[in-house]
């Protein structure tokens, strides 16, 4: 059985700053980034996921949603891998 993680579009958001949720180097972020572009890349990297309606409690007030991944790596190295081929989608 595989650990769930958890991705908000906030980590990958070249925008903001690390205290504001990103989670990856400015580099490997994208500009808003949102659920379908994640869903897109999870799909192609054949990675079971599930939607939900839930939001960063940094950011409270907005609704992007998250997705959770069956994952059974770190999160760290899931994110580096969702990064580089959301970077692929600009």
């Amino acid at each position: 059985m595989s650990a769930e993680r958890i991705l908000y579009p906030c980590y990958f958001d070249a925008t903001l700053q690390r205290r504001e949720g990103r989670r990856v180097p400015e580099g490997l972020g994208m500009k808003s980034p949102d659920l379908p572009a994640i869903e897109a890349v999870l799909r192609k990297m054949k990675i079971p996921y599930r939607l939900e309606d839930h939001h960063h409690p940094t950011h409270w007030a907005e609704r992007k949603g998250r997705v959770v991944v069956e994952w059974e790596g770190s999160k760290e190295d899931l994110i580096r891998r969702v990064a580089k081929r959301l970077g692929s989608l600009k």
